[in-house]
């Protein structure tokens, strides 16, 4: 009870807040105010994530989607400085139907489009719009950043739930920083050391797209081609070398990448952003130190738990918009019953 009252207590304070607003000609509390999910935590005084609902109760919705879409045009940077401030922004209950409603709401954000390279398969939808990764939905995703490996990444993942799950089929996510503060307090000589040597990763892909693998997009998707020396001139674009395999897949090479990063806006926090435990030891990729040796088993696995302890989760309804910071935090997906249906947006 007592946690609960502290919570009611902060929304209030940030409602206020809100409200009254310093950005010039902008009055942000009149549309959206600050709500409250299952599995929110506060974080260094901030709530992560952030929700933010219609200001008047029924209004947003009755209105449609347009209303929405009208509002973050209007208070876009202030939603901007939100997400950095609080990793992670949570849209509910504004009646967002669709991929094309969720298309016209990232529109509205004017945050730039950048094309999805990675592992998993997915489908266009929409203009801007995707299937979040279509591997089975009894298997999870392991906890990432978006295309973390890739010389270009998104500053923001933009995720829409259309059909939410009867059970499971959760977002989880992680402030990264805090990954990488627990680290270094148990491991400061192996992340400083892994952090000088940088890491190298390696990742086998199939030719063609199998659903079937949460893995499993073909390298002629990845790279929009099936000219092989054209795959090659484009993925060294993109920071990476090929091998190419006798059954017609490739074998991707990437390196030398950094443990951690600070990026300029977030307090000077060190975030945990590698994809290590995803890829280590796993049959179709690896994950090393750039030099070769190897990173023992036993580091990995506390810095899986680590993550596992630090993660955020909520249930998603139908019609919710989760704005993560993806230079703040890493992502994954809890397995699930059908059907569920995530969208999902990519903007630098």
């Amino acid at each position: 009870m007592a946690n609960r009252q502290l919570l009611e207590a902060k929304v209030a304070i940030n409602n206020a807040i809100l409200t009254a607003s310093d950005v010039p000609n902008s009055q942000p509390g009149d549309f959206f105010v600050v709500g409250e999910c299952d599995g929110q935590k506060t974080i260094d005084g901030e709530q992560v994530p952030l929700v933010l609902t219609p200001a008047a109760e029924g209004e947003a919705g009755g209105a449609g989607h347009e209303a929405l879409v009208a509002a973050l045009q209007a208070e876009k940077e202030w939603l901007e400085g939100k997400v950095v401030a609080n990793s992670a922004a949570l849209l509910r209950g504004f009646g967002v139907r669709d991929a094309a409603e969720f298309h016209a709401a990232v529109e509205a954000l004017g945050w730039p489009d950048i094309r999805y390279v990675g592992p998993a398969p997915r489908t266009h939808v929409h203009g801007r719009v995707w299937t979040a990764n279509e591997g089975p939905l009894e298997q999870s995703v392991y906890f990432h950043h978006e295309m973390v490996l890739i010389k270009e990444f998104p500053e923001k993942v933009i995720l829409f739930c259309e059909v939410p799950p009867p059970e499971g089929g959760e977002t989880p996510f992680v402030p990264s920083f805090r990954v990488a503060e627990r680290a270094l307090d148990e491991f400061p000589d192996m992340v400083e050391e892994l952090d000088v040597k940088g890491l190298r990763y390696t990742f086998t892909a199939p030719s063609n797209n199998n659903t079937g693998s949460m893995r499993g997009r073909g390298w002629e998707d990845a790279f929009a081609t099936s000219d092989k020396a054209e795959a090659e001139k484009r993925a060294k674009a993109l920071g990476m070398d090929l091998e190419w395999l006798l059954d017609g897949g490739v074998k991707t090479i990437l390196g030398p990448r950094p443990l951690t990063r600070v990026f300029p806006g977030r307090k000077g926090r060190r975030m945990w952003f590698n994809t290590v435990v995803g890829m280590h030891g796993k049959e179709l990729s690896s994950a090393t130190a750039a030099d070769g040796s190897e990173i023992p088993a036993s580091f990995v696995q506390r810095c899986e738990q680590i993550i596992e302890e630090e993660s955020i989760q909520f249930r998603w309804r139908k019609g919710d918009i989760l704005i993560l910071d993806n230079l703040a935090t890493l992502h994954g997906r809890r397995p699930s019953l059908p059907p569920r249906r995530v969208l999902v947006a990519t903007c630098k």
